[in-house]
């Protein structure tokens, strides 16, 4: 199921990005030289489509990607554009980072970049955490978005090469 954020409604949350700045975290937008950084990063912890959506959201003018980051190291990330103009995500953060705000950090700070970019909404493709995103930016169901923009996505198990 897909979900729908009226990016007029989102505001920044000014004491969670100060409670990550105290803990040395920065959410930016990535740059073009950590582009394979971060899909190996990515397809280390999640998945080949979140990888090629990544690589896309790169190609955006500007790059449709932003980053948590703590002394140099990727602690998560967040894309828009990435397959399908107005779609947000793919989003995730490294295990080993989560229950401290980077999720939704990322969340609130691309929302914001895809009302800078011009769009009064977002959807949330395949949503995940329904209930995080209802509560953290008002998102709520499309009607008859079961499959999404997804329908159809080729099965890469059908397509894996053969001895």
């Amino acid at each position: 199921m897909d979900l729908l954020v009226k990016l007029y409604d989102v505001v920044a949350d000014a004491d969670l990005d100060r409670r990550l700045a105290d803990k040395g975290i920065v959410i930016r937008r990535a740059l073009a030289p950590e582009l394979d950084t971060i899909r190996a990063w990515i397809a280390s912890r999640f998945s080949a489509g979140w990888v090629s959506e990544t690589q896309i959201a790169f190609s955006r003018d500007p790059n449709a990607c932003l980053i948590a980051v703590r002394a140099g190291k990727l602690l998560g990330f967040a894309c828009y554009d990435g397959v399908a103009l107005g779609f947000f995500g793919p989003t995730g953060v490294d295990e080993a980072a989560r229950g401290l705000g980077i999720g939704k950090a990322l969340l609130i700070r691309t929302l914001l970049a895809m009302r800078e970019r011009g769009y009064g909404y977002a959807a949330i493709g395949w949503a995940g955490p329904v209930d995080f995103y209802a509560r953290t930016v008002g998102a709520t169901p499309i009607p008859g978005s079961d499959g999404s923009v997804y329908k159809g996505l080729l099965n890469p198990l059908l397509h894996a090469p053969t001895e």
